[in-house]
């Protein structure tokens, strides 16, 4: 039997395009007063790093200190260099409705790019694992999306955007594929026929967050560019779950670095939203 979409409790009331009640801003202001926090802003490139990997790593390094001023309830904000970029990197992250959470928090707070770097299990086979995948689409199997854009299978990324990134990645030949993915709220029903499904659709690797940020991303006007480390065939093996040297964080590194360059737009081009100019922005183009 097909049921409506008033019949699907998860569709059911959504209405796209109304503002919310509840507001990112208020959310940083209460939690301002109540730690007694003075304002601050964030580095406007960010970081989502959802296994940590990449903060502990430069945390043991001595590169990286903790921003005070970072207000969230749920985590911790780090501050770092990476050439000549300062960025800032939120770890443990995970899954969609925790990403999408910060994501709105660090762009209310001053971040013009966000870049996701999540652990993923590999669907295909494509090169030898570890690589990362540089995500034009992913499969929208998680429930976040759908509180920021109409039902369809695929939320997309940004093709300008990412463009630039894949001629930027391959420029450094780092280990990087452009591929699509599936992302999942549930990584232990990962059922064979799910996995043969997402196959079908040639789906390289699942994880967690993808399909909600790019959904956020497009219906805030957002630049987000989500990668997808893969490092495992979902643990069937022994010995699985290797990301490389230092958890993967070198890798990871490289691959932000020329992400964040390869973001930063020409005079009077806003950065991923399809190349509108400044000017066209402030008119409310669409």
């Amino acid at each position: 039997m097909t049921m409506t979409r008033a019949a699907v409790p998860l569709l059911a009331h959504k209405r796209i395009r109304a503002a919310s009640e509840f507001t990112p801003q208020s959310l940083l202001r209460e939690a301002r007063r109540e730690k007694g926090l003075r304002a601050g802003s964030v580095p406007e490139v960010c970081i989502l790093d959802p296994d940590g990997d990449v903060v502990r790593h430069l945390v043991a390094a001595g590169r990286a200190r903790r921003e005070p001023s970072w207000p969230c309830y749920h985590t911790r904000l780090y501050v770092f260099r990476h050439g000549r970029e300062r960025m800032g990197i939120v770890g443990g992250a995970v899954g969609a409705p925790f990403a999408v959470l910060v994501a709105e928090e660090l762009f209310a707070s001053g971040c013009r790019i966000l870049i996701s770097v999540t652990s993923a299990g590999e669907i295909l086979a494509v090169r030898e694992r570890p690589y990362f995948v540089l995500i034009e689409r992913a499969l929208r199997d998680e429930g976040t999306s759908y509180h920021y854009r109409a039902p369809a299978a695929f939320s997309h990324a940004d093709r300008r955007l990412i463009h630039r990134v894949q001629a930027a990645l391959a420029a450094r030949r780092l280990p990087v594929v452009l591929g699509a993915t599936w992302t999942t709220d549930a990584p232990f029903r990962e059922t064979a026929a799910a996995i043969q499904a997402a196959r079908a659709r040639n789906l390289v690797a699942v994880e967690m967050e993808a399909a909600a940020l790019y959904a956020f991303g497009h219906a805030r006007r957002r630049p987000v560019v989500c990668f997808a480390h893969v490092t495992n065939q979902l643990g069937r093996l022994e010995g699985d779950f290797d990301k490389g040297a230092a958890g993967g964080a070198p890798a990871a590194l490289a691959v932000i670095g020329a992400t964040a360059k390869a973001w930063r737009p020409a005079p009077g081009i806003l950065p991923g939203i399809g190349g509108l100019s400044s000017g066209a922005w402030r008119r409310g183009a669409r």
